[in-house]
């Protein structure tokens, strides 16, 4: 199996409470992997576990053969939606991304342009960030996420505060970085993302996850 994300029997414990039990997870590579669950499942932190964020109490997570969550060892070629994204207010979207890009990544101004415009912004608004809707930074988070080109994407509820139309206008780019190989991982608390956009829905409760489907295997 060509694997992008293998979690293999993770267990997290933080302090006393018992936060992932026994996980076991495989996401192949150019798929989508959707995580369902009630809040306080498990799927944020599990998801943060695969980022490398938060080392893990018991077991192993590799990501493209890479182990995570070890001697600060953070997954690589990554792009990331986990909690709400943080920009400085004061500044427009693209002067928020143009200088984040200077400080950890090589894209030029071409590239900065692109990926506000696919998220469905527009580079040349002058419009600051302080100002933006929730579904405003939801994008902007995403064109953040996406910039350096990475090959997974982790993505927590990524269609939080968008309108329609902007729900229609993410899936549709989250299908097409499908297309063009990308992994994703995202959680959702609506079924109708889930049902359109993922391969493979895995279920969450009280930090295991309890069933995991293929849509070929339905």
């Amino acid at each position: 199996m060509n694997e992008m994300v293998k979690v293999k029997n993770v267990t997290l414990n933080i302090k006393d409470a018992l936060i992932l039990d026994k996980v076991n997870l495989s996401v192949e590579k150019g798929s989508i992997c959707g995580l369902v669950g009630r809040n306080g499942s498990g799927k944020t932190m599990l998801m943060k576990c695969i980022c490398g964020f938060i080392p893990v109490t018991e077991g192993e997570i590799l990501v493209n053969n890479q182990k995570v969550g070890v001697k600060d060892k953070f997954a690589e070629n990554l792009g990331f939606i986990i909690e709400t994204p943080g920009f400085m207010p004061n500044y427009t979207a693209y002067k928020n991304l143009e200088f984040l890009s200077s400080i950890n990544s090589k894209v030029n101004k071409q590239r900065i342009r692109e990926v506000i415009e696919l998220v469905g912004l527009d580079p040349d608004s002058k419009k600051k960030v302080g100002k933006f809707s929730l579904g405003m930074n939801q994008r902007l988070g995403l064109a953040q996420a996406i910039i350096d080109n990475p090959d997974l994407l982790i993505l927590d509820e990524p269609f939080n505060g968008l309108d329609n139309d902007g729900v229609k206008q993410i899936r549709k780019l989250l299908l097409t970085l499908k297309e063009q190989g990308k992994t994703i991982i995202m959680a959702s608390h609506t079924k109708e993302d889930i049902n359109i956009l993922c391969d493979r829905v895995c279920f969450m409760d009280n930090g295991r996850l309890i069933l995991g489907t293929n849509k070929e295997n339905e």
